[in-house]
């Protein structure tokens, strides 16, 4: 699904948000990346959605050399995936029915089935409630919860998230991140980037580490210890 060969990413003064990161996910690979704030994270996550360009090496998603891509092409890229962004990215003028539907209008989807799925998916994220509201209207963890909506109620083949529950209690962080892994379980790629210890010590999952810009390691789930497998309980 993913593969990023000696990729750099430098901005405008000669900082790296990535420095020669290799990286390799198959399709269906749930992944968390790990690390302090500035380590790449974003910038990773970035590079895969086709909002930056790196300064060098390849990058391949879904079989798309999206280094190559010309812009005309990257709507469509994007359709596949969904993004759920630290900053929400929600539209203001727009109620939280219409941030959600947003995704299934552009993907051609009839007005029936976009009632259906939009209000389903509200619902099971307990908006139902809001759902004619603006997104000023919300908390900020009501705004998140948008943000996850819009992101999942397509069934993306690749879902990108960026801290998805930086702004939630503990309980519905939770919550959340089972709507992630039921979207994993059928069959969507994810990769989630998270500094949340709780979260990686209950999900199993592969961990992929960043440390100032550069790939400083991987740990794969058969390396966790028996007692932080236990950890992650049903919910794994």
């Amino acid at each position: 699904m993913i593969q990023m060969y000696h990729v750099d990413l430098r901005y405008a003064g000669g900082t790296y948000g990535l420095r020669d990161v290799s990286l390799e996910l198959e399709k269906g690979d749930f992944v968390f990346l790990t690390g302090s704030s500035g380590a790449g994270k974003t910038s990773l996550l970035r590079l895969l959605f086709g909002a930056e360009k790196p300064s060098a090496g390849q990058i391949l998603v879904a079989g798309r050399n999206i280094t190559r891509l010309p812009a005309s092409q990257i709507p469509s890229l994007r359709r596949e995936i969904g993004v759920i962004f630290q900053d929400f990215k929600l539209l203001s003028e727009r109620s939280v029915y219409e941030n959600v539907a947003i995704a299934l209008e552009i993907a051609g989807v009839s007005r029936s089935e976009i009632r259906t799925r939009v209000w389903s998916m509200l619902k099971r994220l307990g908006l139902g409630h809001r759902i004619d509201h603006k997104p000023r209207m919300l908390s900020g963890g009501e705004q998140q919860r948008v943000a996850i909506a819009r992101a999942l109620v397509n069934d993306p083949p690749l879902l990108l998230a960026d801290e998805p529950t930086g702004n939630l209690d503990p309980a519905l962080a939770l919550d959340i991140m089972d709507i992630i892994a039921d979207a994993h379980a059928r069959g969507t790629t994810v990769v989630v980037a998270t500094h949340d210890p709780a979260l990686l010590e209950r999900y199993r999952h592969r961990r992929v580490v960043l440390g100032g810009g550069r790939l400083a390691g991987t740990r794969e789930p058969e390396e966790y210890s028996s007692a932080l497998r236990h950890l992650g309980g049903t919910r794994a």
